[in-house]
């Protein structure tokens, strides 16, 4: 029998990963090991597209922001409750900086700069003891607007990150599958369908891979 956690008169569970971006559908080997359940909850804090990956070739992606934004639909990942909060720290840690299997530990920083992984922690939240979750800073410049958001995307997909299929058309589809939806998604996807003369974010990647692929 699992060890459990009794506050208020409810079973508590130990430790959980709040994912709000591709996380959700791709958490990695070492984090999909240890979930045990999953919880659907609202982030408590506000997100929106406010950082470009290198690894996306520049498209938008999901970060915490505390101004922009919105909270927004979320997924805890409930981890098994003999995992220890300093390897999920870590392997959390290694999942966002694409360093899986690495087996490197996470050591908190105090100052980081607006490039550095910083897992952060909530106690007591959705029925879970403790919940981590990674924070980046916020690196696009100037305004953050949808019209921007939708170049970035379309460029990304024209670019290696489409060909991996890690681009910001389908990272946006995969938000909106998880029904995560920021003060610019709407306009966002409304923008990048008419850039591109499609109906529907599918569409807009079939489109957009053929036009890759004929350069």
């Amino acid at each position: 029998m699992r060890p459990l956690i009794i506050l208020n008169n409810k079973t508590m569970n130990k430790i959980g990963i709040l994912a709000y971006g591709s996380l959700i559908n791709n958490p990695g080997v070492e984090i999909e090991r240890l979930i045990i359940d999953r919880i659907i909850c609202i982030t408590p804090f506000k997100v929106e597209y406010a950082r470009t990956s290198s690894k996306r070739s520049g498209a938008p992606t999901l970060i915490p922001t505390e101004t922009l934004g919105q909270e927004v639909n979320a997924t805890i990942l409930v981890l098994k409750d003999t995992t220890k909060l300093k390897y999920a720290k870590s392997i959390l840690w290694s999942r966002e900086r694409h360093k899986v299997g690495e087996n490197n530990n996470y050591v908190e920083i105090k100052e980081p700069s607006v490039n550095q992984v910083v897992v952060k922690t909530i106690n007591d939240f959705e029925n879970v003891t403790t919940v981590i979750y990674t924070s980046l800073g916020q690196n696009i410049t100037g305004e953050i607007n949808p019209e921007k958001l939708a170049d970035l995307a379309i460029k990304s997909i024209l670019d290696k990150a489409g060909t991996n299929k890690e681009d910001g058309i389908r990272y946006l589809l995969s938000a909106k599958e998880n029904n995560i939806e920021t003060k610019f998604s709407k306009e966002y996807e409304n923008l990048l369908l008419r850039k591109t003369e499609t109906h529907t974010l599918e569409e807009a990647i079939k489109k957009m891979d053929l036009k890759r692929n004929e350069n």
